[in-house]
């Protein structure tokens, strides 16, 4: 048998590209051992596979993974980028802050992307949001410690930094809809030509484009991960007592809260409180929290 890496999954098959990255892909099905474990290969599986009489393979076994995302459904990814447009439409931080806490969950290490710069310096308006400019937004969360990078795919600024971050990585793109990641992708990868839609102006928003997930090889080494697009994400596989540990700069105060299931809202002795009282924790990072948690306490009484 022989050793591969799922780059897409469409319809039932799976194309394996072998680990000689020469190799053209084999198109693949999973042994129906799979199916009655309840396991479903993902894109980004290292996995064994042998050739079949009729040209095409089939999956043996699937290598054991680092990391796994269950939306969008990924193996192995390491590095998270998250892309948000600095306008058209509009920086959306409570939207970042969601995607944040799932790939904080998952383990993954993630950096920020803001695109259209070029866009936002032709409206000649540094606002993002209604409470911040580019600058502000950008120290926000490198303050917390995220890397945040500014783009531009019309006139290349910031592509290079990019380039550089994802050196040898597997990386997921996902993010805010309507960012333009098809054009970055397009930029990133040559060759590249992954369809792209304009911004509906009645919604607000761009209409998704990408219809599976699938890993696209970097030159130099490293795949990208593009991934369909999605504009809500739940908190079904998170408790309430979890959700502190998934904001960066919370971690180290919860940790000296007087009751170990503190939620940081009243109670005594809280240290996540004394921090904001501080400064040390941003207010709007503090208030999308808290919009969790409702949101996590309702879905509770749901179901």
């Amino acid at each position: 048998m022989a050793v591969g890496l799922i780059v897409k999954a469409l319809s039932g098959y799976y194309y394996v590209q072998p680990e000689e990255l020469n190799g053209a892909t084999v198109q693949c099905r999973a042994r129906g051992i799979f199916k009655k474990k309840g396991i479903s290969p993902l894109v980004g599986d290292r996995v064994l596979y042998e050739r079949t009489e009729n040209g095409e393979g089939m999956v043996d076994e699937i290598m054991p993974r680092s990391t796994e995302l269950i939306r969008p459904p990924i193996a192995n990814v390491n590095l998270a980028v998250l892309l948000f447009s600095t306008t058209e439409p509009s920086l959306n931080l409570q939207l970042l802050d969601k995607f944040l806490v799932h790939t904080e969950r998952a383990g993954l290490e993630s950096i920020i992307v803001l695109t259209k710069l070029d866009l936002l310096a032709e409206s000649h308006d540094t606002a993002v949001t209604d409470d911040l400019n580019l600058i502000q937004a950008k120290q926000l969360y490198e303050n917390i410690g995220y890397k945040v990078i500014i783009t531009s795919s019309k006139t290349g600024e910031g592509l290079e930094e990019v380039r550089t971050a994802l050196y040898d990585r597997i990386s997921v793109f996902s993010g805010q809809s309507g960012v333009g990641k098809s054009s970055l992708l397009n930029e990133l990868v040559p060759g590249l030509k992954l369809e792209t839609n304009i911004i509906s102006m009645k919604l607000g928003r761009g209409k998704h484009t990408t219809r599976h997930v699938e890993l696209f090889p970097m030159e130099g080494g490293g795949f990208i991960a593009d991934t369909p697009g999605f504009s809500q994400l739940d908190f079904l596989h998170l408790e309430p007592e979890e959700l502190s540990a998934c904001f960066a700069e919370m971690r180290g105060y919860s940790a000296g809260c007087k009751f170990r299931s503190c939620l940081h809202q009243h109670e005594p002795d809280c240290m996540v409180l004394s921090a904001l009282e501080q400064g040390k924790i941003a207010s709007s990072r503090y208030e999308h929290y808290l919009s969790f948690l409702i949101e996590m306490k309702e879905r509770k009484r749901r179901y």
